[in-house]
């Protein structure tokens, strides 16, 4: 079928500056769109610690990013200081944990050193090019619910780990009416999470808009999930999850949808 999604309706939970892929993806594929901005990206409560990593960056070997919003504040906040890291210190490298992430940096001119296999943290462990012992690796992260595997597992390798707080995901007030009303009504065959933080602000909207029954409102829609961590809190707030992305990253949650409606699973 050359539109899997043709005739299915997918609400993208994504922040709404970075919908536009997933909505293009899912179009390509015959579905209709509509947006639930789960994610609020703006500054952390103290941009302190990161300001006084950044200002030592000599005295680091990596940074390893682990989203495309920890890029952005990072090099934001380089050049406040007149630099960027496009003009990072001889001998900082780069790695990126996901394709968007890569690609992000790829824009700033300052290309990964290092992307993993998988895109989740765990392959980038696994992967990792040089022995941890004895390096100092800078971890930019949001500032609450991000998984701090990578940090301790760095750290039980020797490695000397300083993680800061580079952005905050913060829940929206509202959703758009167009999509409550869309729920409400039992018009939505899809629900795409492309992380745990925008499943649990979901469900806190879908709360606050349809009461305390909301979850009977969700009957017959397929939750879809980006990967393992994303499942974890589906299961978490709504009880189910009914597909996860293969690959874990956009393409692959299109994938899964798709594959979801085809088989009805």
């Amino acid at each position: 079928m050359s539109d899997p999604l043709q005739g299915c309706t997918v609400v993208v939970t994504r922040a709404a500056e970075q919908q536009g892929e997933a909505r293009q993806l899912l179009e390509a594929a015959g579905a209709q769109v509509l947006d639930l901005p789960a994610l609020v990206i703006g500054p952390p409560d103290d941009w302190g610690p990161l300001d006084d990593a950044l200002a030592d960056l000599e005295n680091f070997h990596w940074i390893v990013f682990s989203s495309a919003n920890g890029v952005q504040a990072v090099d934001q906040r380089l050049q406040r200081l007149g630099r960027s890291l496009s003009r990072r210190p001889d001998g900082l490298r780069l790695a990126a944990v996901g394709r968007k992430t890569a690609r992000v940096l790829e824009e700033l001119g300052a290309t990964a050193d290092f992307v993993p296999p998988q895109f989740v943290a765990d392959s980038l462990i696994e992967h990792f090019p040089v022995s941890g012992y004895g390096l100092r690796i800078l971890l930019p992260r949001v500032q609450s619910g991000g998984r701090t595997v990578l940090a301790e597992a760095f750290g039980e390798a020797g490695v000397r780990v300083v993680e800061v707080a580079a952005y905050e995901s913060r829940c929206p007030e509202a959703m758009p009416e167009i999509t409550a009303r869309a729920l409400a009504e039992q018009a939505v065959g899809v629900i795409a999470f492309s992380s745990g933080k925008t499943a649990q602000h979901t469900a806190r909207l879908l709360e606050q808009h349809l009461g305390a029954a909301w979850l009977r409102h969700l009957d017959g829609v397929k939750l879809i999930s980006i990967g393992p961590q994303t499942s974890l809190s589906c299961h978490k707030h709504f009880g189910r999850v009914d597909a996860e992305a293969t690959r874990h990253d956009l393409e692959g949650l299109v994938e899964a949808c798709s594959q979801a409606m085809q088989s009805g699973a």
